[in-house]
């Protein structure tokens, strides 16, 4: 079977809760990065670029997250966050407001995270899921095709068929499924899975890499972007 199409037939027939996420920035291309990475890992999301329009959008529910400037117009973003508060729906502040005193009053004030401009997409993607984790709002199985990983029993299985992955290849998998589409730099790859400093060796992420491919029939789909690493690209 076509891996796009299995992708979409094996999302929908497990029912997978879809995360809803609104971003608030009042700078479209923010935005739309931050939209597209979030999207590919997996994420339904929304934007608006007016702090008063986020309240309306709010007020409507059925929202999992909040990524929240501070500089708006309309409403700034504390002002939000005091409004969202009560709701008891998880905030991340994202701002180019980088001093110390910033982030301690934004994190006095209730947010639960709060990352500074300009971010790493990789990071971006970190934190919005430990966030979620503490909330009890993440997905325990990560899909790809017919690809299926249980994150806390870290089982894995290719057409209902178990797989079995090194330690290194299982990290290495876990950060490609939730980065789907995006392009990983490699010292970003090593860094994270070997927990050590990258310096330019690239053998051994290369290796775990081509056998993660065969194990998992993935030659066409874990592919290597020039210059900066590897990209596991799943149908949108």
């Amino acid at each position: 079977m076509d891996f796009a199409i299995a992708w979409k037939l094996l999302y929908r027939e497990r029912g997978v809760r879809v995360i809803r996420i609104l971003i608030v920035d009042d700078e479209k291309p923010i935005c739309d990065l931050i939209d597209m990475n979030l999207s590919a890992a997996g994420y339904q999301c929304e934007s608006v670029q007016d702090g008063l329009e986020a309240i309306a959008r709010i007020e409507k529910g059925g929202l999992d997250l909040i990524l929240l400037d501070i500089m708006l117009p309309g409403a700034d973003g504390y002002d939000i966050l005091d409004y969202i508060r009560p709701m008891g729906i998880p905030v991340i502040f994202i701002t180019a407001k980088h001093e110390v005193k910033d982030r301690v009053k934004g994190l006095k004030l209730g947010a639960d995270d709060y990352l500074v401009k300009p971010f790493d997409v990789v990071e971006l993607v970190a934190r919005v899921e430990a966030v979620l984790r503490r909330y009890n709002k993440t997905e325990q199985h990560l899909t790809a095709g017919d690809v299926v990983v249980d994150v806390e029993a870290r089982r894995v299985t290719k057409g209902g068929k178990p797989v079995i992955l090194t330690n290194k290849e299982f990290g290495l998998l876990l950060l490609f499924m939730k980065n789907k589409n995006v392009a990983l730099f490699r010292e970003k790859l090593y860094e994270t899975v070997w927990e050590g400093e990258y310096f330019g060796d690239s053998r051994t992420l290369d290796l775990h890499v081509q056998r993660l491919r065969r194990k998992l029939g993935w030659e066409h789909n874990l592919v290597a972007v020039y210059k900066v690493g590897y990209r596991l690209e799943v149908p949108q």
